[in-house]
């Protein structure tokens, strides 16, 4: 056993769920970010991985991804394996010890798990895996293993690496490696394209040249999509977040488009006006475990392009109300209303945990705009203009709770 290997004797990792609740409270992360750099720089024969891994989550958290990132190699250059803090004062007394496989990157890496555990009495334990680290010799007890890296082109790589390992583990197992790497956005929409009542606009995957061809309008776009025109959506491959993302009413547009962006790979679609009868877009953020969907925020906005953050939520007192009533009805509408389409979705899968953002079509049909396993899901937002979140994500966490129960029963 060596250092790279098992946890140290070093100061406690704070977490990501701990950091990412000190930023949104307005806690003073840069004088936390100082005392990081001076405990890991205490020794450098000895250097604090937990505080060098904290370290990394706050610059990232502050917008400094790159830094942040270079910082994460340091730390897992010293050690792959992170114990975030459990619900309880003792992990010894944990009702169940999780190991979660991680890779590096930034926050849409991997799974977020920490937040569906932040009060849980569940003991959880993180191992990265790298290009050049294998999953280590030596691991910790565990009761069930989750496989938290999330499908991107960075990933794929490591979903295949530790495959075999994986396929002959001596614990259960959710969420295998093989389901996850199945969700690119192009294979994602052939998967579930045939599902009755659900719309998921055929995604291609095309290259810049491709993409200069249509713009000169030396190849037309129904080539490329056989499911229709103009408007399209076009994202570069890799991207969350809204990144990249644009809405292109013809092919003249593209030039200016690619004018802005280095990427070589592109994610192309047909724009679907999901606008409801008032002209406001509706976006859901679902998750579902072991099948079942629940709710986990709702955004309002007068544009099509939603995220919550942009939606206007914290200043609409009106737009609130209905995000409250979605998710005290939930199970008896929208999950009613589009049972057998999410039933499909998760035995197409096949994974324990997933993430859907969708919408529903103006006829009716659940509208995916996106399946991964990686989607932020969190109790982070205020109770005071919030007050009837908090209960239903403890409904998610708690449904989360049972299935890592239901894994070893």
């Amino acid at each position: 056993m060596n250092t790279n290997e098992m946890n140290d004797g070093n100061d406690a990792l704070i977490g990501l769920a701990a950091l990412m609740r000190m930023t949104v409270s307005g806690a003073d992360m840069g004088s936390l970010g100082v005392k990081l750099i001076a405990r890991a720089g205490a020794d450098p024969r000895a250097a604090d991985a937990n505080a060098l891994m904290d370290l990394s989550t706050i610059l990232q958290l502050r917008g400094d991804r790159e830094l942040g990132l270079d910082v994460q190699r340091q730390a897992l250059a010293i050690r792959q394996l992170y114990s975030p803090p459990c619900g309880l004062p003792d992990r010894a007394t944990a009702a169940l010890r999780l190991l979660a496989i991680m890779g590096p990157g930034d926050l849409m890496a991997n799974s977020p798990i920490e937040f569906l555990l932040e009060d849980a009495d569940v003991a959880l334990d993180i191992v990265y895996v790298t290009e050049r680290l294998d999953l280590p010799r030596v691991l910790p007890e565990h009761d069930v293993l989750f496989v938290a890296i999330a499908e991107s082109e960075q990933n794929i790589p490591l979903l295949q690496k530790i495959q075999p390992a994986v396929a002959s583990w001596p614990r259960p197992v959710l969420n295998a490696p093989q389901r996850i790497a199945a969700l690119s956005r192009d294979n994602t929409c052939e998967l579930l394209k045939s599902v009755p009542g659900l719309d998921m606009p055929t995604t291609r995957r095309v290259s810049r040249r491709e993409l200069e061809q249509i713009g000169g309008n030396e190849l037309p776009m129904t080539r490329v999509l056989d499911d229709g025109d103009f408007p399209v959506i076009v994202r570069p491959v890799d991207s969350h977040a809204g990144q990249g993302l644009e809405k292109l009413n013809e092919a003249s547009e593209i030039a200016a488009y690619l004018q802005g962006m280095k990427n070589d790979e592109f994610y192309v679609s047909r724009f679907v006006d999901y606008r409801e009868a008032d002209g406001q877009f509706r976006k859901y953020r679902i998750v579902l475990i072991e099948g079942r969907p629940f709710i986990c925020h709702m955004a309002i906005s007068d544009h099509w392009m939603i995220h919550y953050a942009n939606a206007g939520m914290a200043d609409s007192a009106v737009k609130r109300a209905e995000e409250a009533r979605a998710m005290s009805d939930f199970e008896q509408t929208f999950a009613v209303r589009h049972a057998a389409a999410i039933k499909e979705i998760y035995e197409r899968t096949g994974l324990d945990y997933l993430g859907i953002d969708c919408a529903e079509t103006q006829d009716g049909r659940l509208l995916i705009f996106e399946v991964d396993s990686c989607m932020i899901v969190h109790a982070l937002d205020s109770v005071d203009l919030y007050p009837y979140k908090l209960p239903q994500m403890h409904l998610v966490f708690d449904a989360f709770r049972r299935m890592l129960i239901h894994a070893v029963e």
